[in-house]
């Protein structure tokens, strides 16, 4: 009830305010003209006017231009700094020009730039285009490859970063990564990020930050760093936005709309989707067991098919409010409701050392519900109109819910009833004051304060066998966790000619408190840590410059590492937490270097991590047995234990060469590799691993303006102490052509065409040895239909204004 009442409010909002004039002020007045090329003399359509208040660079207004290349404003009087923009184009700009009264500013002519087209760089991918002092910008931009697509598909395709067969997203092949929405910790990630990043339609992203040197403003949580999705919100007036309709094979369609309204002070705006995914996926598991003197026991083979679908509406709906010329308020609210649906089929074959066997099928159809909501609040305050001192405070609520229930049935019998029930409710604050010193020097502080309560319910009844019969006793179990993280950093900043420099320090105290309620187990973990950040940053000349960056950052064990209870995949195998597991804490420091040519942008970076008390997974013979299907089967658990050391050293470089303006092509390479050091119950798991990806993506517009895109995906072997993953290739094809005067856009994708994006393994034990083969998502077509309004297709990754969250701006 509560959230229909808000969205009946918004919805409210936007009804009211389109039948009410602009209420700028007593006197608005009406700046008016035409924006046109100037070779040709011919009108740009779509071309951006920008009326900016001299003094304060958020007081933004403005509009674009019809097919006539005409455009007409209505603001208020004031001295303004003025623009008008166009793709490719030059810049026009007049700096602090009063209007007192309605203005006609005459024809403004724009010429084509080569130069600047050239720097925009690869619109197809939108890799390294921005460089700043702590991060990497990729634009979304028109990649073809995602359109249609989730957040996980996006993703994939941004350089240094990969997402494995199960949907698990890494940065430079480090799986410990921080992912941030608008700069912020955020529900739309959900319970599960990786499940959550799956169901967020790709149209809603407008751009993704890469930091691998993250500086003292952000949390230190993250080992690999941190990757923050900035969702798309424009803030042109008038109406404007975008519909796009998709559908596919297997079984898939969504529609998604980014609707912006903005009239006076008020900026309104939505990005709402639904959509419908089935995903197959199969798997094969051959295991052999052994006992203490080496010699084999007994055999397990099992394969299962999976069918899961995806069902579910994701909605965003805020406004923003100019309160005056240097302060606004921003509101908003996310809302997921999904219905997940998995059917898993599990043909089983068994062998003892006698030769005999036996087989079966285990069939597992689980629902998952999943409700999500998030309220934001958001305050900036500009002083003496200067967008260089700053204060800005920020507040979320949020509350998840998610309930996933089956009933696993065996060789015909009902077997087991699996329940999991999971309630979070999560308060976050933050504040920064941002304070220039000198002509180029700014201080910072500020505070952060992260309350998570999350309560886990898990219920397993085994029907048959019984649990008598299968040995196992208190199966369930309810836990409470809690953890608090207050933080407070400060960082200092400032630039010497070509020499610009960031330096911070972070001090966060973190408490956790971890209850079972079923057997009374109660653990407290507190610990604290300080985290300093260095950037560093040389320039050359504007096309060529060196960084370094060092920062300390830590990873936390989560609440399900935490819980000693164990939760069953199976009646052999299980999942046990660790509740003496410790925080580990990582220092690293990365070199890197831009340089950029007439046709050829090169970005790449070394690296050195070392990390203490690594949190990594062990499977381990309980040394219990269970009889399953008539069989006597040791039972295997994997559970999260401290190691000593983890090196990681590598190279990651991206290059982007453009030949001619129908023709993009680029290339993100990353080579690492990998030291473990650690004992854990007298076995020693050292082990050194050598892997690298890369991924290679073309974009050429053939004749009749049909753009065509391929990306080549491939990533070496990988290798712990106990398991060795082969190398997965992938190919991925797509076509788009436009219409209606780029209005509208048809895009036709075939994601891993030759369905070999699947996951091979061996886990090698004293007690077992167990081969895997996975393929968590197959080949899939989609084709996709855009239609947008009041916005053109060449100006949605450059030109529109949205907040990305806060980032320092020392540097290229």
């Amino acid at each position: 009830m509560r959230l229909a009442l808000l969205i009946l409010a918004i919805g409210t909002s936007f009804a009211v305010l389109a039948q009410r004039p602009s209420n700028l002020n007593a006197n608005p007045i009406k700046i008016t003209g035409s924006i046109v090329d100037r070779d040709t003399g011919q009108p740009l359509e779509y071309a951006t006017i920008i009326l900016q208040r001299a003094g304060n660079s958020e007081q933004i207004t403005g509009g674009i231009t019809d097919e006539n290349g005409k455009f007409e404003v209505e603001t208020a009087p004031g001295t303004f700094n003025i623009s008008a923009e166009y793709i490719s184009y030059t810049t026009y700009k007049k700096e602090r020009q009063l209007l007192r009264t309605s203005t006609d500013l005459g024809v403004i002519s724009l010429f084509p730039d080569v130069e600047q087209l050239e720097e925009v760089d690869v619109i197809a991918e939108r890799t390294t285009v921005e460089l700043r002092l702590d991060k990497k910008i990729y634009n979304v931009g028109k990649d073809l490859t995602v359109q249609g697509a989730t957040v996980s598909d996006v993703l994939d395709n941004v350089p240094s970063v990969s997402v494995d067969v199960e949907g698990n997203v890494q940065l430079r092949g480090n799986g410990d990564v921080r992912i941030l929405i608008n700069g912020k910790p955020s529900a739309i990630t959900g319970l599960n990020s990786t499940e959550a990043l799956r169901q967020l339609p790709a149209e809603s992203i407008e751009k993704v930050e890469v930091i691998t040197s993250p500086s003292a403003r952000y949390d230190a949580e993250g080992s690999g760093g941190i990757i923050n999705i900035i969702l798309r919100r424009s803030k042109l007036r008038g109406l404007n936005g975008a519909l796009t309709i998709n559908g596919g094979h297997p079984l898939s369609a969504g529609i998604n709309g980014n609707l912006n309204y903005r009239t006076g002070d008020l900026n309104f705006f939505t990005n709402t989707g639904y959509n419908y995914r089935t995903s197959p996926g199969n798997n094969l598991n051959d295991t052999d067991f052994f006992d203490a003197n080496g010699e084999f026991t007994n055999a397990l083979r099992e394969k299962s098919e999976r069918e899961h679908i995806r069902k579910g509406l994701n909605a965003n709906f805020g406004v923003e409010w100019y309160l005056n010329e240097t302060s606004s308020i921003t509101q908003s609210i996310f809302i997921r409701d999904s219905n997940n649906e998995s059917e898993t089929t599990n043909d089983f074959f068994q062998r003892d050392a006698a030769g005999n066997t036996s087989s079966g099928f285990r069939f597992d159809p689980e629902t998952e519900l999943d409700e999500t909501f998030q309220y934001s609040f958001n305050y900036d305050k500009q002083f003496n109109g200067s967008s260089d001192h700053t204060l800005t405070f920020a507040f979320q609520y949020e509350e998840s819910n998610e309930v996933e229930e089956s009933l696993i049935v065996q060789n015909g019998f009902d077997s087991e009833s699996v329940r999991t029930a999971e309630d979070q409710r999560r308060v976050f604050f933050q504040t920064d004051y941002v304070m220039p010193l000198g002509k180029a020097g700014s201080f910072e502080l500020g505070y952060r304060g992260d309350f998570n309560k999350l309560n886990t319910d898990y219920d397993v009844v085994f029907i048959q066998p019984t649990e008598t019969e299968l040995g196992i006793t208190n199966p369930s179990n309810v836990l409470d966790y809690k953890e608090t993280i207050n933080a407070v950093y400060t960082q200092y900043g400032n630039k010497f000619n070509k020499f610009s420099f960031l330096a911070g320090l972070r001090y966060e105290a973190t408490r956790l408190i971890i209850n079972q309620i079923e057997t009374s187990d109660f653990n407290r973990n507190n610990f604290d840590g300080l985290f300093p950040t260095l950037n560093l940053n040389y320039e050359i000349t504007e096309k060529e410059s060196f960084q370094l960056g060092y920062n300390r950052r830590i990873r936390r064990p989560r609440s399900f590492f935490l819980n000693p209870f164990p939760s069953r995949s199976s009646p052999t195998n299980l999942f046990q937490g660790n509740p003496n597991l410790v925080p580990s804490f990582s220092n690293q420091i990365d070199l890197g270097y831009l340089k950029r040519w007439e046709k050829l942008t090169f970005n790449g970076s070394i690296y050195f991590q070392r990390a203490t008390n690594v949190i990594s997974f062990i499977t381990e013979d309980t040394g219990e047995d269970t009889f399953f299907d008539g069989e006597q089967v040791s039972i295997l658990r994997r559970t999260p234990v401290n190691l000593a050391r983890n090196d990681r050293y590598g190279f990651d470089f991206t290059a982007s060469y453009r030949p001619t303006r129908k023709w993009n092509l680029n290339t993100n390479i990353n080579l690492f590799n990998l030291i473990t050091r650690g004992d854990f119950n007298g076995q020693n798991f050292d082990a050194e691993n050598l892997s690298w990806f890369i991924r290679l993506n073309n974009k050429i517009t053939l004749p009749g303006s049909l753009d065509w895109q391929t990306r080549i995906f491939y990533r070496g072997p990988t290798e712990n102490a106990q398991t060795r993953n082969q190398g997965i290739f992938s190919l991925d094809l797509a076509f788009s052509k436009d219409f209606f005067k780029e209005k509208a856009s048809l895009a036709l994708r075939v994601s891993d065409v030759f369905n070999s994006r699947r996951g091979v393994s061996e886990t090698v034990t004293p007690f077992f040895v167990s081969n895997s083969e996975s393929q968590w998502r197959v080949r899939r077509f989609n084709l996709a239909f855009t239609y947008r309004f009041n916005q053109k297709k060449k100006q949605e990754g450059d030109r529109q204004r949205y907040d990305d969250g806060g980032g320092e701006e020392f540097g290229t």
